[in-house]
């Protein structure tokens, strides 16, 4: 067992406490408590907000190596206590030790690449229609952001709406997801001790009352929001009603293409990664896995194998290959959508049954779904757990027209040996990100990540394209 936490917010650069009425249980051992929390509200909100806007007009003036400096310090330290704090996030998340030592590495480099953009970012020089006059055109900071962020990634996804923020100038106040806090008030003291002035990061920690607050506030000039569809709705509504900027990740439901010509050991591989790995829980997992007729009953028999053999336990055992779902919520989600396949016509072909080990916990069976059809509930919504189903095609361009068939548009994968179905696939994919022989999760932190359809509403996150939602362009004519 390990000591439990006491969470506070973080308001104008203090912590701030009180009661701690809800607490963030470890997911591989229910019987202990990671974290107890406060449950901010408005008047918290309010205080968070009248912090970033006091702070904003230094910060936003500072020279932009301060900002750099602050950003590649607190890079520094976090990859210092990378192994620490990716226990603790195995602890509240779930991830296996690995995968949360990894995530709390890439949110480091986050950091130490938006401490680089704060000295890149760049204007234009433009010749005028009109003879002795200039343009120029420079980016400023916005104002204050509001960051709603889920609890899949509790340290890199704030690590990727803060850093570029903070690096161009913005103040925030983030509220982070309510099964995942303490991962993320251990960045937000991170970026404090490198540095960060009061009132220019500021956290309130609660429940969905304290995310309506951000999307309601008039003095939030912009909110990034990811979650899922029916919320992010909402924020979006919310948003466009008083004229704030609003950005929006929500998930997908992406294909994976088995075309007959490819690799078999490769392709159930990356399907195996894509699909299952952090218990499926990443909204670019390959829930879909659309495979062609000559290779299909080979591919369904190696990777059911495979999923067979995946050891599932405590997230802290290295011998774990995955671990538990994030809470019993989640759990009993997955095992609906189970149980709807299977009436559906689905056929198991491996998993789909209760588990029970040694201690008590949130674990799911990885499942295999194979026969199903593309109109069943299981290839249209969102599991966002340690499921894949299997559906058979003929050709590539069936197999492409099922791919492109969902509302959601986020990432979708290819794996074949024809260089001209992956380059077909690359243009006629309608999905944000496409990948050719590799897993559908998995991205770079320094380019642009994002979907189409209903996945993505607003700017890109992340990379180069992180500057057009965090900053404003003016327009400058002189005439001399």
């Amino acid at each position: 067992m390990t000591d439990t936490l006491d969470l506070c917010h973080w308001i104008n650069g203090e912590m701030v406490g009180g009661d701690r009425p809800s607490e963030s249980l470890n997911p591989s051992d229910t019987r202990e408590t990671v974290a107890r929390m406060p449950d901010g509200g408005s008047a918290e909100v309010d205080a968070a907000v009248a912090a970033a806007r006091a702070a904003f007009p230094a910060w936003s003036e500072a020279s932009p190596e301060v900002r750099s400096d602050v950003l590649d310090r607190a890079g520094t330290l976090l990859m210092e206590r990378r192994e620490a704090v990716g226990r603790l996030l195995s602890r509240e998340e779930g991830k296996t030790l690995a995968e949360g030592i990894g995530e709390t590495a890439r949110a480091a480099r986050i950091l130490k690449y938006f401490a680089g953009e704060a000295l890149r970012l760049h204007g234009q020089n433009l010749a005028s229609t009109r003879p002795g006059v200039e343009v120029q055109t420079y980016r400023q900071a916005v104002g204050v952001y509001g960051l709603i962020t889920p609890w899949n990634f509790p340290i890199a996804i704030p690590a990727w709406k803060m850093a570029p923020a903070l690096a161009f100038g913005n103040t925030v106040v983030i509220k982070p997801a309510g099964l995942t806090p303490a991962t993320a008030e251990t960045l937000v003291a991170i970026l404090h001790e490198a540095g960060l002035p009061d009132g220019v990061l500021n956290m309130v920690i609660g429940r969905g009352g304290v995310g309506q607050a951000l999307v309601d506030h008039p003095e939030v000039d912009g909110l990034s929001f990811t979650g899922s569809q029916g919320v992010g709705a909402g924020v979006a509504l919310g948003a466009v009603k008083r004229q704030a900027r609003v950005q929006l990740e929500m998930g997908g439901k992406n294909p994976l293409i088995v075309l007959d010509d490819a690799d078999l050991d490769r392709a159930v591989q990356i399907a195996l990664d894509g699909s299952f790995f952090a218990t499926g829980q990443r909204c670019t997992a390959s829930s879909r896995l659309i495979v062609q007729d000559g290779i299909h009953d080979r591919f369904v028999a190696a990777l059911a194998e495979k999923v067979k053999g995946l050891r599932v336990g405590d997230a802290l055992d290295p011998e774990t290959q995955m671990g538990p779902a994030v809470s019993e919520d989640q759990r009993e989600s997955v095992y609906r959508y189970i149980d709807i396949a299977r009436a559906e016509g689905g056929r198991i072909a491996t998993g789909g049954e209760r588990m029970n080990l040694d201690k008590p916990g949130w674990y799911v069976q990885p499942t295999l779904i194979a026969d199903t059809a593309a109109d069943m509930r299981i290839n249209n919504e969102e599991v966002f757990g340690a499921v894949a189903s299997t559906i058979r095609v003929r050709t590539y361009e069936e197999a492409l027209a099922l791919a492109n068939g969902t509302e959601f548009g986020l990432s979708a994968g290819i794996v074949t040996g024809s260089l001209k179905h992956a380059r077909d696939f690359q243009h006629r994919a309608r999905a944000g990100m496409t990948m050719v022989n590799l897993p559908t999760a998995g991205v770079d932190y320094h380019v642009p990540f994002g979907g189409s359809k209903k996945s993505s509403y607003g700017a890109r996150e992340q990379g180069f394209a992180a500057a057009d939602f965090f900053t404003q362009t003016k327009t400058a004519y002189s005439w001399s």
